[in-house]
C-alpha cells in the first residue's frame, strides 16, 4: 500500500511546478494515452468494416445461388461464397461451397473463372484442414490451388498466400516452397517477390505477404 504521505508530498511539489510545466506533461500525457487507443479504435474499426464488407458479398453470393438454374450460373457465386464464408469463419458453409466449386471445375476449363476456382477451392478447404490440424491435408490443398492455371486475377495480382502463411506457422517449409514453385507458371509478374518471399522462408523467416494475404 502506497504511503499518504509521500503520496501529499508528490501532489505538492506537482502543485509548485510552473504552468508551462504542468501544461507540457499534459499534453505529453494526452499524447500517449491517444497513442495507445487512437490505434485500438481504428483497427476495431477496420475489423468491423471488413466484416461488413464480407458479409455482404457473401450474402450476395448466397442470393445469386438461391436463384441459380444452372452450373454455370452458380460457378462465379460460389467461388466467392467459400472465400467469404470462411473470412466470416462460415465454416460449414465454405467447406461446402468449396467442395461443389471443385467438384464443378473441370465442366469448365475453357472458362476464365476455371484458374481462380482451382486455387480458392483448395485454399479454403486446406484452410480449413489447418484449424482442425489436418497438415497432411491442408499440405495436399495447398499443392493443388498452385497448379491452376491461373486467371486474369492470379496472373495479375497473384495468389493467395493466407495457407502458406498457416503451414509455415506449422514448420511446413518445403510444401510452401513448392508452391511458391507452381505459382512462378502463372504469376510471372511476381517473380521477384515470389524470390524473395522463397529466401526468407530458407532463412527460416516469415515473408512480409502484404496485400496477398488475406
Amino acid at each position: 500500500m502506497s504511503n499518504p504521505t509521500v503520496r501529499h508530498t508528490k501532489a505538492n511539489m506537482f502543485s509548485k511546478l510552473p504552468f508551462r510545466v504542468k501544461l507540457a506533461a499534459g499534453v505529453a500525457a494526452i499524447t500517449v494515452l491517444l497513442g495507445i487507443l487512437v490505434p485500438l479504435l481504428l483497427i476495431q474499426h477496420h475489423d468491423s468494416a471488413l466484416k461488413k464488407f464480407y458479409a455482404k458479398r457473401f450474402d450476395k453470393a448466397m442470393g445469386r445461388l438461391d436463384r441459380t438454374t444452372s452450373d454455370q450460373d452458380g460457378f462465379y457465386p460460389l467461388t466467392e461464397a467459400a472465400t467469404m464464408g470462411f473470412l466470416l469463419g462460415k465454416t460449414n458453409e465454405a467447406r461446402v461451397s468449396a467442395q461443389k466449386l471443385l467438384a464443378m471445375a473441370p465442366k469448365f476449363q475453357e472458362n476464365w473463372n476455371y484458374g481462380n476456382a482451382i486455387h480458392d477451392g483448395n485454399m479454403v478447404l486446406g484452410r480449413i484442414a489447418v484449424r482442425e490440424e489436418r497438415i497432411e491435408d491442408a499440405k495436399h490443398f495447398l499443392i493443388e490451388a498452385g497448379k491452376s492455371p491461373g486467371s486474369p486475377q492470379l496472373d495479375s495480382f497473384g495468389p493467395d498466400m493466407g495457407l502458406a502463411k498457416d503451414l509455415l506457422e506449422k514448420g511446413e517449409r518445403d510444401t510452401v516452397l513448392e508452391y511458391f514453385q507452381l505459382c512462378r507458371k502463372f504469376w510471372e509478374m511476381g517473380h521477384g517477390q515470389l524470390d524473395q518471399w522463397t529466401k526468407d522462408v530458407k532463412a527460416g523467416k516469415m515473408p512480409d505477404f502484404g496485400v496477398n494475404l488475406y
